[in-house]
């Protein structure tokens, strides 16, 4: 049986995954449209700095996040200025490093969503007197919707997955910042192995059912991030 303490630390994954995955959708959707409609030649700087999470040691992200966010850091003054306090060793920490750290999980399904609608549907809703932000809502948004839900999966499962990340900016705070991954690092370090197999098998298998409930609802388009595109 999983303990007290696993119970509140995968609480506390739960929540952090799901404020990240509803930011996500509200940051990367309108990067995704822009990137996949765009022709700037900074286009594809962007579309590297988006990708970066996925070849980057997540103790890298953590650790310039965290002079980023520290007391000493551009963020850090900002929120501070704006009194929120410093944002590392908190939840909000914790979601600001998942949302950057989760954010290719989101773009990269959404954009290659957008691309494979083409150009005629938006240019026949243009010749209906549609606007833009019509055109998209009204257009883009429906047919891009398996790629909506494969981006929610992805940045909820890769979110619950994390952490070098979460380990760097949120500590290991009881109640606060100890996520079920860093739960796991606990008992392993205490040389708890059955807590720890407990918990690791709830998580193998939460990540398994998520996956194989994707892949059956999408057996032939899930766009899967740093392949193709």
């Amino acid at each position: 049986m999983l303990t007290a303490a696993d119970l509140e630390a995968l609480s506390l994954t739960v929540r952090l995954a799901t404020t990240a995955t509803l930011i996500l959708f509200l940051l990367g959707t309108p990067l995704a449209w822009w990137l996949a409609r765009s022709r700037a030649w900074w286009k594809q700087p962007i579309r590297a700095v988006v990708a970066l999470p996925l070849v980057l040691p997540p103790s890298v992200i953590g650790f310039y996040l965290l002079v980023a966010l520290g007391p000493h850091g551009p963020g850090g003054r900002l929120t501070e200025a704006l009194g929120l306090g410093t944002l590392p060793f908190t939840f909000w920490g914790l979601v600001v490093a998942s949302v950057i750290y989760s954010l290719p999980f989101m773009v990269q399904p959404l954009q290659g969503a957008f691309e494979a609608i083409g150009e005629w549907p938006l240019e026949v809703a243009a010749t209906l007197r549609a606007s833009p932000l019509d055109r998209f809502f009204s257009v883009a948004v429906p047919l891009a919707r398996p790629g909506f839900v494969t981006a929610g999966i992805l940045s909820f499962a890769h979110t619950v997955g994390e952490f070098g990340v979460v380990l760097m900016i949120g500590g290991n705070i009881p109640g606060v910042s100890r996520v079920a991954s860093v739960q796991i690092y606990d008992y392993v370090e205490a040389a708890e192995y059955a807590n720890a197999h407990r918990l690791a098998a709830a998580l193998l298998l939460f990540s398994f059912l998520v996956l194989l409930a994707m892949y059956l609802w999408r057996p032939h388009t899930v766009t899967t991030p740093g392949k193709g595109g």
